[in-house]
């Protein structure tokens, strides 16, 4: 069946779109640092499409989107479209073939490393960076996106992964993953490499922050809208869903700063809005649009408190990945359990409106497993690599500034030219 244009136009809208979350990524995160880091927080974000990509076209798409190795539904064959060329022929459908959501995906595995990078900011060194992102892709994300994303096909005996099909997760486009793999992963990362011995006290660009943020928000339409796959009633649904959550997260987020702190802050603002977004991300088609205010009321009320963590455990998660896309990504789901309309395309009913309790363990498992794979596989990994290659910089280049000691640039010139 042929996929009709206007389909195909907007699927390449939404790969611009999320293409555009990384250089949002990068200014978001790199705003909330000192001037000393940035330029290598913006390395380390923009490096992850780069490696995602290498892997992808190698084996990623395969354990990804492959026929479930020995039927268990944990992996994919490594080896059924290795190099993409399975891909290279046009098929004449007339609409998005593999090669499309082979490119599609590998911005959704690059943006979920990226996010990682906030367990590392300061401190570690650039080449283990990209050492570990490989690892990490191949070993935590790739078996957890085959679980989540993919599909089984009965007919053709094709096996999809282990949590969508035998546990029957619902997820609409990440929250398990991408945020709460991500988020959990920033936690781990951060165990292992200790807190910074020089820390900025204070994000040194707002405004950076909020436009990268901005950005972020603009290319979430297209991570949730390209995931309806084409221009239908769906995509139309999650866009809406999305811009509620965004909103709400705000005023969730902002309402407990001015409970707790008596003031509302500007960065308080950028992170709402994207822990209402983490949250919408898996329940965006599943709740109406009443349901997208309360999921992001919800987690932006959730994350802000969730903030207290830090300073309680002394666990030195730079940009708070773990409390904005892993606990809100946790929240995100349970909303699909408790607020879940059946009018709502997913045709689920959440628990508050008489659904039956069997989504509540669905969702647990999921939650449970994501969460438990994330970190143990993570923790080893950053072990294993801070004991052989050592993942720390030196504290001299630490206290000198990554920017200067990794690439011998800085983001600000102090001379009047």
């Amino acid at each position: 069946m042929t996929m009709p244009a206007a389909d195909l136009a907007w699927l390449l809208a939404a790969f611009a779109l999320v293409s555009l979350m990384f250089p949002g990524l990068a200014m978001f995160y790199g705003g909330m640092l000192g001037t000393k880091n940035i330029l290598n927080m913006l390395m380390m974000v923009m490096s992850s499409l780069a490696v995602t990509s290498v892997l992808y076209v190698l084996y990623g798409y395969s354990m990804v989107s492959g026929n479930s190795w020995g039927g268990l539904g944990i992996i994919g064959d490594p080896l059924e479209f290795f190099g993409l060329q399975t891909f290279v022929t046009d098929l004449e459908t007339g609409g998005a073939e593999g090669l499309y959501w082979a490119a599609f995906f590998i911005l959704f595995a690059a943006i979920t490393i990226a996010i990682v990078a906030s367990g590392a900011a300061g401190r570690m060194k650039f080449g283990a960076w990209i050492l570990f992102s490989a690892l990490w892709l191949t070993l935590v994300y790739f078996p957890l996106a085959h679980q989540v994303f993919t599909f089984s096909d009965p007919e053709s005996g094709y096996v999809g992964g282990w949590l969508r099909n035998v546990i029957e997760l619902h997820d609409f486009a990440g929250g398990t993953a991408v945020h709460m793999n991500a988020g959990v992963a920033a936690l781990a990362l951060a165990m292992v490499l200790g807190k910074r011995k020089s820390a900025a006290h204070r994000p040194h660009n707002l405004p950076m922050v909020v436009l990268g943020a901005g950005i972020l928000w603009f290319g979430w339409y297209g991570f949730n809208g390209g995931s309806a796959a084409g221009a239908n009633f769906l995509a139309q649904y999650v866009v809406l869903t999305s811009l509620l959550a965004g909103s709400a997260g705000i005023i969730g987020f902002c309402l407990i700063e001015k409970i707790r702190n008596g003031k509302a802050t500007t960065l308080g603002m950028a992170s709402g809005a994207i822990a209402g977004l983490v949250g919408i991300t898996p329940s965006a088609d599943a709740v109406d649009p009443i349901g997208a205010l309360l999921v992001g009321i919800a987690s932006g009320a959730v994350v802000c408190l969730a903030l207290t963590w830090k300073t309680k455990l002394g666990i030195d998660d730079t940009l708070d990945a773990f409390a904005v896309h892993g606990v809100g990504g946790v929240v995100g789901v349970i909303c699909v359990v408790l607020f879940a309309d059946s009018a709502a395309p997913a045709g689920i009913t959440g628990i508050l409106f008489g659904g039956n309790l069997d989504i509540v363990w669905r969702e647990l498992v999921a939650i449970t497993v994501t969460c438990t794979y994330s970190f143990v596989m993570t923790y080893a990994i950053a072990w294993g690599l801070n004991k052989t290659i050592g993942l720390r910089v030196s504290e001299e280049d630490e206290y000198a500034g990554l920017d200067v000691t990794l690439h011998a640039e800085t983001a600000y010139v102090s001379e009047r030219v």
